[in-house]
């Protein structure tokens, strides 16, 4: 049953019921985006601003955007004034991906509430975790406001992220799917991983594990361009690693991640492919599509929109996997993989970035058996979940 709105309180929310907070008599600044707002839709900035109208100072945003407004990676968010509060924006996305000192030397606590979506690759947690280090280094306080896991806090995926693909898309030895909130994280980095900042989390009220985001009894707010709806976070952690290839993972659509494909791909054979695997959870329905922009923007690309149909079942990193191995497969002259620049890289492969392994790359490309490599990830998934352990809040 779908908790009701009055159930489920937001990290922000619970703050402001506390009443009186430090944030009266100390200088803060907020890094959020167009997704940080209440159950009314009332955005933290102005929430925190007509609280603490003396004491806030500045306010940062993280990739795409403080309003959200940048569509694709890599492109660069300036900083500005803000219309309605007359504050500084500071960009972390650019030529700065971590406040300066000279961003937070009028500041003694950062405040952040972004909207995580459950997945390794979302930069949002490593601006976070930039964020956690300047503070640490110019002795400054970080408060994280919760947000739920829209795709629920129970189910881990995916290979381990290894020391050579650490990049601004993956920071730490987590999954893919790694179950766990932005707060949860927040204390998994700063303890587990070492960032040793003074961190203050302010956890959710009414939120378990099971739940994903539907069941909680709000509206989804998108908390980037190419994340409309909730669907798309459902499938979010298997087929962002279309990114790292020629085949269109849906940018320029109304239904990015969802959908996939490219000229060259001949769904019929593709699906037959796919279907002899045997997975089950999902359905490939065939579509054509005319990306807007990005990979082959104007031409028509033949695929798939993906439909998750059990979610219990369904692990969608690996159906994901076996749909590129099988894309390789059928067309080795055409596919290719997208070369660097990606994400701030500029010489290693984004698909080794996007998958966290080099190896797991060169065994896609040897055709090996996913299958086994998927059991190959549960010792290490089995030590993950043993270490997250102490991080969990909720249930």
């Amino acid at each position: 049953m779908a908790a009701s709105p009055e159930e489920f309180r937001a990290g922000v929310e619970v703050l402001l019921d506390r009443g009186a907070s430090e944030l009266e008599k100390r200088p803060f600044g907020i890094l959020a985006n167009q997704a940080s707002v209440d159950r009314n839709f009332d955005h933290t900035k102005d929430l925190l601003f007509q609280r603490h109208p003396k004491t806030l100072n500045c306010l940062f945003s993280p990739q795409h955007g403080f309003r959200g407004e940048k569509q694709d990676n890599m492109i660069v968010s300036s900083s500005y004034e803000d219309s309605s509060t007359g504050l500084p924006v500071y960009s972390l996305y650019g030529e700065n991906r971590a406040p300066s000192p000279e961003m937070l030397r009028d500041l003694e606590v950062l405040v952040v509430d972004l909207q995580d979506v459950g997945t390794r690759v979302y930069t949002f947690i490593y601006t976070l975790a930039l964020c956690m280090m300047a503070c640490r280094r110019d002795g400054k306080k970080i408060v994280v406001l919760d947000r739920p896991n829209p795709i629920g806090g129970r189910q881990v995926q995916g290979n381990i992220l290894e020391s050579e693909c650490v990049s601004f898309v993956g920071m730490y030895p987590i999954p893919m799917r790694h179950g766990l909130t932005i707060g949860e994280l927040a204390l998994m980095m700063n303890e587990r991983f070492g960032i040793g900042a003074d961190l203050e989390l302010i956890p959710m009220k009414g939120w378990r594990r099971d739940r994903m985001f539907p069941e909680i009894g709000r509206p989804f707010v998108p908390p980037s361009p190419n994340m409309p709806i909730f669907e798309t976070a459902r499938v979010y952690p298997g087929q962002v690693i279309w990114e790292g290839t020629n085949v269109s993972e849906g940018r320029g659509t109304t239904r990015p991640f969802e959908m996939f494909g490219a000229p060259y791909i001949r769904p019929a054979e593709l699906k037959e492919r796919f279907l002899a695997r045997g997975i089950p959870g999902v359905i490939l329905r065939e579509i054509a599509f005319e990306p807007t922009f990005n990979k082959w923007a104007g031409e028509t690309c033949h695929g798939f929109h993906l439909h998750i149909v059990d979610a219990e079942s369904v692990d969608i990193y690996y159906v994901s996997l076996c749909l590129l191995q099988d894309v390789m497969a059928l067309y080795p002259d055409r596919f290719e993989w997208k070369p660097p620049p990606y994400e701030y890289e500029l010489r290693r492969m984004p698909i080794d970035l996007i998958l966290g392994s080099r190896k797991l790359r060169l065994h896609l490309e040897e055709g090996a058996d996913l299958a086994n490599e998927r059991s190959a990830w549960e010792q290490e998934l089995s030590r993950y979940r043993e270490d997250r352990k102490p991080f969990l809040l909720y249930d």
